[in-house]
């Protein structure tokens, strides 16, 4: 079987990643390629010229009006089975190697949008002309390749792949990638003029005048694939975000007719074992990596940012005290999937000065990393100003992450909701138990006082004080009874979520 995987993120690539679909789109070829299937990978050219690299042929798409020319490579460095593919065109490597960009209030994803429709309308246009290999299965990630399905299942001019097997795998349903269907630049009728279409398959549920690419493939293909089990259930009900409740997104008729149908599977993502070998896993390690980020990241604007100053003078504290209390360290994208619960009212604060006051009590350090949303980046700036056990890294390092995972004594991850999540994989691979909400692959991956911690909780009221209860209850069990305490953290570390049952389960569920 030869399949086919489209997608905005590799990881493979150098400075491909942005979330964990890059890391699935690494890894899962290999596994792949194990159980002996052959695995072709294209993305984006987002400036990968300095890569070694043979041209396959040139495409011309009619696109927005005009014909677009467009390159096709074949990186020369690949793994045994798997091609990595590359479609260039100016479009996608002008934003400085950027993977997505941000447009202005009022046009959301504006330029992405976009950017992916020309990307897809080149790979439908590269399998036509055969510069890619004819698969048996086309596996598409997110909303960034769902043109895909929309252009082989609906433009005449791809009638002779038509019959070609579609796999859709849903990372993030909270991103759907959703524009108008004419009106404007990048919209539906503004990239394919000549493209017949059902209106009532491929429009938003909320907004009837937009085009919803992920709502299209679910429609489209022949199979949806969910991340985890859990996150499968989850989208087939409703959101309720008052009562802290994130399901279907909108899309919830359109999963439950596809789980109907007999369309829609739930399969957990994978993690590599064994992980990044580190030289020296200390503490001065880590502070010295995150000194490094930091030089880094202020070196990129003449205006010194304010969370960087403060979290270095943080750092130089944490770095010349002793320090012998546990250390709660958190990584991740600054989004309200992630940090909803943090930033939640809390007696005279938020959640998270709560935490950082009850670790206190314990002489422990918190270190959270990551960047996004700007106003989650000032929240968490305002409480490391306040909370003088708190260092928050606004940004992301790969090594200092590799060494939070081996070095945190409680990984902290209170997703509102959780596709399938990495960052607990990783943190438990490193033997470092997790404290999570009992949410999509969060639930499926940490088992309560077993590997790790979990908490529920009917609204955001409850979860905020479910999330401090266990918080202060994980820190008092490890001091109390550090017997259980080791027995915890070697469950999680013993714990497999291998990526070669997730090819076992593509081969029985989704590629068929």
């Amino acid at each position: 079987m030869h399949v086919l995987m489209v997608a905005a993120e590799n990881d493979a690539l150098p400075n491909a990643k942005v979330g964990g679909v890059a890391d699935v789109v690494r890894d899962c070829p290999k596994a792949l390629v194990e159980k002996g299937l052959t695995v072709d990978v294209v993305i984006p050219d987002y400036g990968f010229d300095y890569l070694e690299r043979h041209h396959i042929g040139v495409v011309h798409v009619p696109f927005a009006g005009q014909m677009q020319k467009l390159d096709v490579w074949k990186l020369a460095q690949s793994d045994e089975g798997v091609t990595q593919l590359l479609i260039s065109h100016w479009e996608f490597s002008r934003h400085n190697g950027a993977v997505y960009c941000n447009d202005e209030p009022g046009r959301p994803f504006a330029t992405d949008a976009s950017k992916f429709a020309l990307f897809n309308a080149a790979v439908c246009e590269a399998l036509l002309k055969g510069l890619i290999r004819t698969p048996d299965v086309v596996h598409l990630h997110d909303w960034h390749s769902a043109c895909v399905a929309l252009l082989l299942k609906t433009d005449s001019r791809y009638k002779k792949l038509s019959h070609l097997f579609l796999a859709y795998t849903v990372h993030n349903l909270a991103l759907q990638g959703i524009r108008p269907f004419k009106g404007d630049s990048s919209s539906l009728e503004a990239w394919f003029p000549s493209l017949g279409y059902n209106g009532e398959r491929l429009c938003d549920p909320r907004y009837f005048d937009c085009f919803n690419p992920m709502r299209s493939a679910i429609n489209l293909v022949d199979k949806v694939h969910l991340v985890s089990p859990t996150y499968c259930q989850e989208v087939l009900r409703p959101s309720d975000a008052e009562k802290g409740f994130f399901g279907g997104e909108g899309l919830e008729a359109d999963l439950q007719a596809a789980y109907e149908q007999g369309r829609v599977v739930g399969i957990l993502n994978g993690c590599e074992y064994p992980g990044m070998k580190l030289e020296d896993i200390s503490l001065a390690s880590l502070y010295q990596h995150a000194e490094n980020a930091l030089f880094q990241w202020m070196a990129k604007s003449p205006v010194l940012d304010s969370s960087y100053y403060i979290a270095h003078q943080r750092l130089l504290k944490f770095k010349t005290q002793p320090f012998s209390g546990p250390l709660v360290t958190s990584v991740g994208r600054l989004t309200d999937q992630k940090a909803l619960l943090l930033r939640q009212p809390f007696d005279k604060g938020l959640v998270l000065d709560e935490l950082c006051q009850r670790l206190k009590q314990h002489n422990g350090y918190m270190i959270i990393l990551g960047s996004g949303d700007a106003e989650l980046e000032q929240i968490m700036t305002s409480v490391m100003a306040r909370q003088e056990n708190l260092l928050f890294l606004k940004g992301y390092a790969h090594f200092v992450g590799e060494y939070m995972y081996h070095l945190g004594d409680l990984f902290l991850m209170p997703s509102s909701f959780e596709p399938c999540g990495i960052s607990q994989m990783l943190a438990m691979r490193a033997g470092q138990p997790c404290l999570v909400h009992g949410v999509g692959g969060l639930r499926d991956t940490v088992e309560h006082h077993v590997s790790g911690f979990s908490f529920q909780g009917e609204s955001l009221a409850s979860q905020s004080y479910e999330l401090v209860t266990s918080f202060s209850d994980a820190l008092e069990l490890k001091k109390s009874q550090p017997e259980q305490w080791c027995a915890i953290c070697e469950q999680a570390k013993n714990a497999r979520f291998t990526w070669q049952s997730v090819a076992e389960g593509y081969l029985s569920g989704l590629y068929q």
